[in-house]
């Protein structure tokens, strides 16, 4: 019989000595569609939405800029934004990020993938990251960073748009290479909204996209589905 032995080796470079370079490709990796947290299984109901015709190939990137301005986007950046701060409550903020939830198949997508997000960030960096909502576990792990908060949230919010994006792919006649420039085209919006969740504050978790909750809420009820959510 052999027996393997696999090693960890945790990234030694610790938040208070790392370098803006540094602290940008490990954002990158933490955002990478290749960090193991599971998003391609996820749609935020979306995948509702186009079954029944409310986003099409034409009507998604205004669905997605609402989402952005109006909805679980920007609630989520709002968090990310409270998450990053100095002395963040960051167990009070999980909290929060899941009183957002409009529906049980959206709260267990930001507990499923920020669990999984702070396993893995544990594993890399020998520091302890206890389980919280997606937008919580990404800001407290990214908190420190020397970085413009705007731009970790912009970073975070493309990196969601880009999984909601990859869901139409695979389910509309809509290619890869049109998804990336519908990406693209949200970058403004993207940016503003990374802008406004910085400064934002608790009073500030709104959100006006009932569509898109009716569509969460709704997917729970779909008897043939590709995504969980």
């Amino acid at each position: 019989m052999t027996t393997v032995t696999f090693m960890h080796m945790p990234m030694t470079m610790t938040i208070s000595t790392i370098t803006p370079d540094a602290a940008r490709l490990r954002l990158a990796q933490y955002l990478s569609p290749a960090f193991p947290v599971g998003g391609f299984a996820w749609s935020q109901g979306l995948e509702w939405a186009m079954d029944r015709g409310a986003a099409t190939r034409a009507t998604l990137p205004q669905w997605l800029a609402d989402w952005l301005e109006h909805g679980g986007g920007w609630t989520d950046g709002v968090l990310v934004s409270l998450s990053l701060r100095p002395g963040a409550d960051h167990a009070g903020l999980d909290d929060l990020a899941r009183a957002t939830c409009m529906g049980s198949q959206r709260l267990t997508e930001t507990i499923e993938q920020g669990t999984a997000f702070s396993a893995n960030v544990t594993a890399l960096t020998g520091e302890a990251h206890a389980p919280a909502a997606l937008p919580v576990a990404f800001g407290r792990a990214c908190a420190g960073f020397p970085l413009p908060a705007p731009e970790m949230i912009a970073a975070f919010l493309q990196a969601q748009a880009a999984a909601l994006i990859s869901a139409a792919v695979r389910f509309m006649p809509l290619g890869p290479v049109e998804g990336q420039a519908m990406l693209a085209g949200l970058q403004p919006t993207l940016l503003a909204t990374a802008i406004r969740a910085a400064s934002a504050s608790e009073a500030d978790l709104v959100s006006a996209t009932w569509g898109a909750d009716i569509a969460a809420m709704s997917h729970e009820t779909m008897r043939t589905r590709i995504f969980r959510s």
